[in-house]
């Protein structure tokens, strides 16, 4: 195969709310297959849904004790 056929070649990817496959490229949502899972996601970020495990920053185990 020439790099000719693997560039008009479309890049698939799962969209990471519904796993669907979608387009990435000319896809305004990438990577995501549509602006509802966007907001989904977009949400669980929102209700700290997701985290990233470290240290508390500064002050905030205060916080969390009240």
């Amino acid at each position: 195969m020439n790099k000719t056929d693997t560039s008009k070649r479309e890049i698939e990817v799962s969209c990471p709310q519904c796993r669907k496959k979608v387009a990435w490229h000319g896809n305004p949502f990438r990577p995501f297959c549509s602006e509802r899972c966007k907001l989904i996601d977009l949400g669980k970020w929102a209700e700290g849904e997701y985290s990233i495990p470290g240290q508390p920053a500064p002050g905030e185990e205060e916080e969390n004790e009240s």
